[in-house]
């Protein structure tokens, strides 16, 4: 006998999943995430070479560095209004079928940017339909984290959802990593070929990715939770309305984004992306050996984003995620001077004790735009090739560059360049001095704050928000905090450290995102362990 609409079914008729189905649903949704974030991320991986392909030369290096960056931040600018199309979807017509929808979108939209072509072949044309596919990417992506997390909480037991919805957590990290694995792999096959073709192919093979994510989404049957609200009528009619409209939603939105996501998208934006780009842009290791230190450290630390979960369905949801985002603020600065340390001890000796300056009365970053005077210019070169330094204002007209005691008048990029090298400034890191079990070392605790912050979230998300109108309250915090302060947080601390011409400045856009999401936590934010998500 059915139901009538709006009668409650008693919880007896709901039928408990074994431990085999419960295996299926959180396989059968991660590793359709994984291949999603491996699209989103295969871009970010290879952003220090896109720049050049894709960008005028007339940006200069770092210009052109900073624009493809920006790219990276199109796709990030586009998350939230997914997450309300799929978001309001989900809540209308199910969990399961919108986030096959959005696989496939994603799936379609990368393997395009492995057949675009480059400026130097089509111009501005090139650099707009790499913009247009990243923004469908991110159109894709706000709609897969909140159906893939709701999933599989509204699957599980309330004494273990934080560590089923840790899976979902470990997907953002491996999809991170399997595009690094993949990355690595086709530099070493194609060789010197790699920034001519070889690049393409991490784009195109999400192709093969695609049609595995459908056929295994495809396999799934919808949430419970979702069939029983369908079943007692009390799906929502109006998702948007409801989730904003509402001031004690409303306030739930802006609060988890303020007092928790906005702290962990820095956080974890900051220990995988920023570092791997310090690595490569600052230190100057080679690419190779980066994405294999970067991997090492992905591999030891993934298993944590389910340790933490875990620990979570024991102590609570907000201890962890605070603390973790506390001791991140406390430790980025000293943390990233350990890595410049092991990762090229050249570059930490020369410059600890023979200082760069520049002497100018009109010096800056310009962001779109390539350097205009002598100043600007030996900057440019400065922070392409890593060297910190500090600009110091000149009443006299032109520009000196100070090199511990050699000053040069103007610019003399061969002559800067010589001072340099006998100041011991190194073209690159040399692989005989890096100390790889110490920087594996430190980029593995910097990601496992990222699993502290990171692992208990999806958990506290489902929990927060009642479950009608989840998919879409859930998401768009998500996407806000993720997205936008996270993601972003590549382009801001490269350009706050390219202005200031301190390589650890940058790191203070993370510290204070962090310290934001602590204070607002931990005196506004509720604990949701324990809560039933079925209402």
């Amino acid at each position: 006998m059915t139901p009538a609409a709006g009668a409650a079914i008693p919880v007896s008729e709901t039928k408990a999943l074994s431990r085999r189905e419960i295996s299926k649903v959180i396989w059968g949704s991660s590793l359709g995430t994984v291949f999603e974030w491996y699209d989103f991320f295969v871009y970010g991986t290879l952003a220090a070479i896109l720049g050049p392909l894709f960008f005028s030369r007339e940006l200069g290096e770092t210009g052109a560095f900073l624009a493809s960056l920006a790219t990276y931040g199109a796709g990030l600018v586009i998350r939230p209004f997914g997450s309300l199309v799929f978001g309001r979807l989900g809540d209308l017509v199910g969990r399961k079928y919108t986030f096959l929808i959005t696989i496939i979108l994603m799936g379609v939209s990368t393997a395009g940017i492995g057949f675009l072509p480059t400026y130097e072949t089509a111009g501005i044309v090139a650099t707009l339909l790499l913009v247009s596919l990243r923004l469908l990417q991110g159109l894709a992506l706000g709609g897969e984290y909140g159906g893939a997390a709701i999933y599989v909480a509204e699957h599980v037991s309330t004494h273990n959802r934080g560590h089923a919805t840790g899976y979902i957590q470990i997907c953002a990290t491996a999809g991170f990593f399997l595009s690094l694995v993949v990355v690595l792999s086709t530099q070493y096959l194609s060789g010197p070929d790699f920034k001519v073709w070889g690049w393409r192919v991490p784009f195109i093979l999400s192709t093969a990715m695609l049609l595995a994510s459908v056929y295994i989404r495809s396999r799934l049957n919808e949430s419970p939770v979702f069939v029983r609200m369908k079943a007692e009528g009390r799906t929502s009619s109006s998702p948007l309305r409801e989730s904003f409209a509402n001031k004690a939603n409303l306030r739930l939105i802006l609060l988890s984004l303020f007092g928790a996501v906005a702290g962990v998208g820095v956080v974890w934006y900051t220990s995988q992306f920023y570092v791997l780009i310090f690595m490569q842009k600052v230190l100057k290791i080679d690419l190779a050996t980066s994405y294999i230190l970067m991997s090492l450290a992905l591999a030891a630390a993934v298993p944590f984003y389910v340790v933490f979960g875990w620990l979570s369905d024991k102590w609570g949801r907000k201890p962890i995620l605070l603390v973790g985002l506390a001791i991140a603020a406390l430790t980025y600065v000293p943390l990233f001077k350990a890595l410049t340390h092991y990762g090229n001890p050249a570059l930490d000796l020369a410059m600890r004790t023979t200082p760069v300056q520049i002497a100018s009365s009109d010096c800056r970053i310009r962001m779109f735009e390539g350097p205009q005077n002598d100043c600007e210019k030996v900057k440019d070169h400065l922070v392409a090739n890593g060297i910190p330094h500090t600009v110091v204002p000149s009443v006299q007209k032109g520009t000196t560059v100070i090199i511990g005691d050699k000053k040069i008048e103007g610019l003399d990029i061969a002559q800067m360049k010589a001072a340099l090298t006998a100041a011991g400034y190194p073209a690159s890191a040399d692989p005989g001095q890096i100390n790889r079990p110490m920087v594996v070392l430190v980029i593995f605790v910097l990601l496992l704050y990222s699993c502290a912050c990171y692992g208990p979230l999806a958990a506290y998300l489902v929990e927060l928000f009642p479950a009608r109108i989840r998919y879409t309250s859930l998401s768009m915090p998500y996407h806000l905090g993720t997205g936008y302060f996270g993601g972003f947080m590549l382009y801001f601390a490269t350009l706050i450290a390219s202005a200031t011409g301190n390589i650890f400045d940058g790191l203070y856009y993370s510290i204070a995102v962090s310290w934001l999401s602590v204070i607002v936590g931990f005196f506004l934010l509720p604990e949701t362990k324990g809560r039933d998500i079925s209402a």
